[in-house]
């Protein structure tokens, strides 16, 4: 995957929202982590189709980032949920490095029988690592995982 291109990348086990924005997309969550925001699907809902589209086809450079957190705020300030809530913005976390297969990935990926090396982990994009991490995690039902190894490692 380009690098340019992770910015608004959907998944292929994402399709039975795309184009509907249903959910939020794994390349908005990406950036939301980014710019340290919790929007929550509720915020999403109410956005309006076009609104949707835009935060799928908004760039994540490092100017770009800053604009869209502004511009979640603003658009988030007066609805009945109150302001997307701040978070700590992603710095170290194991999908942004690709040093170390994280343990908690490397155990999933064993249980589905798939062969995630170093040296495959770091021929993926962020966004692809971000995807099996946020899919793996605890209390996650997993059951787009097998789809996603499928798609991003096969």
């Amino acid at each position: 995957m380009e690098p340019n291109s992770q910015a608004s990348h959907c998944f292929r086990f994402e399709q039975d929202f795309v184009g509907n924005w249903r959910c939020i997309p794994l390349c908005v969550r990406r950036k939301l982590d980014l710019i340290g925001l919790k929007l929550k699907l509720s915020h999403w809902l109410a956005f309006t189709h076009p609104q949707r589209q835009e935060l799928v086809d908004w760039r994540d450079d490092s100017e770009a980032l800053a604009q869209l957190r502004l511009h979640i705020q603003t658009c988030t300030r007066l609805m009945p949920e109150g302001m997307a809530r701040d978070l700590p913005p992603a710095q170290g976390e194991p999908w942004q490095s690709d040093d170390v297969v994280p343990q908690l990935l490397g155990k999933a990926a064993e249980r589905f029988d798939v062969d995630l090396s170093l040296i495959r982990w770091t021929t993926i994009s962020e966004l692809e690592r971000f995807a099996l991490c946020k899919l793996a995690r605890p209390g996650h039902d997993h059951h787009n995982l097998a789809a996603a190894f499928s798609e991003v490692l096969g």
